[in-house]
């Protein structure tokens, strides 16, 4: 099994910077799984935010390109969302997920942590 603790939530005001941060833990996790990072925002359904692969490349969400940056450390088993220029529209419950590559879908999920940006 797989275990994914998501960290670093907040409030922050517009134009605002957040890092959120997600540890992983488990018998099967493996450096190899792409990480990613979703969000769910209130009455919305869950989309996208980025992710990482286990050779580093990344990719993005059209909504974030520029602004958020994912980044990993496999040392610490641990992935990361930097958030800059926090816009109101980024208030969400942000997800952590893991992507063993069986299937083409995310295997694991976090709890969730929650970043609310006021205006």
């Amino acid at each position: 099994q797989v275990q994914l603790v998501e960290s670093g939530g907040g409030l922050v005001q517009a134009g605002g910077s957040l890092r959120v941060s997600c540890a992983a833990s488990g018998r099967t996790f493996r450096t190899t799984y792409t990480m990613g990072w979703f969000r769910q925002a209130p009455g919305k359904e869950r989309e996208f935010v980025a992710g990482i692969r286990w050779s580093y490349s990344t990719y993005y969400a059209d909504s974030v390109k520029g602004r958020f940056t994912i980044s990993r450390d496999n040392a610490k088993n641990s992935v990361y969302l930097q958030m800059n220029s926090l816009k109101p529209e980024d208030t969400a419950v942000y997800y952590c997920a893991a992507k063993s590559g069986l299937t083409a879908e995310y295997d694991y999920w976090g709890q969730g942590t929650q970043v609310t940006v006021s205006s």
